[in-house]
């Protein structure tokens, strides 16, 4: 697997795009999320946009983050919120959203944002069980879909990654190598 920034105009991002609004539609019984967005949103250093290509350089996941503040719409200062994240049906399974999830808000963190946020339905049980084993807790509603009965809107504290200082002097015997999960 392979994640990779592109434009939310990018093609592969476009598709993926139609087919996550087919499931909406699918799920919710209507015209899919019809919340304004525009490639603009998630270009560096105001938010990103990521697809993930499996072994045969297909997209297969999808998803990003664009920068909110305080605002009409129930948004705070610094926040971060997750849009468009969405696996195919047929990649589902191989923790693909955690790794999208994990590099959107490492990514969100380094451009100084505070807390991640996002907004999704009632109807997509696998999306609300991924966010709160994540450490996202429901919170207030805010964005679009905010007076919506069906919406739930979660959020998540984005702490600055502590760092160890390496130490003074090391020999080569006493390293032991790191896997990486």
């Amino acid at each position: 697997m392979n994640i990779r920034h592109v434009s939310f105009g990018h093609p592969d991002a476009v598709k993926l795009n139609d087919r996550v609004q087919l499931e909406y539609a699918a799920r919710y019984g209507d015209e899919g999320d019809v919340t304004p967005l525009d490639p603009t949103m998630f270009e560096p250093p105001q938010g990103l946009y990521l697809i993930v290509y499996d072994d045969q350089d297909t997209p297969v996941a999808t998803g990003g983050w664009r920068a909110q503040d305080a605002n009409d719409q129930g948004y705070a200062d610094g926040d971060a919120e997750i849009k468009r994240m969405y696996v195919v049906p047929e990649a589902r399974g191989r923790g693909l959203s955690r790794r999208v999830l994990a590099a959107l808000e490492d990514d969100a963190r380094a451009a100084g944002r505070v807390r991640m946020v996002l907004e999704t339905g009632t109807k997509q049980p696998e999306a609300i069980s991924l966010y709160m084993s994540s450490g996202y807790e429901l919170c207030a509603k805010f964005g679009h879909y905010r007076f919506d009965e069906l919406s739930r809107c979660y959020a998540k504290p984005l702490a600055a990654v502590a760092t160890v200082p390496a130490p003074a002097s090391t020999s080569a015997g006493s390293l032991t190598p790191m896997s990486s999960a």
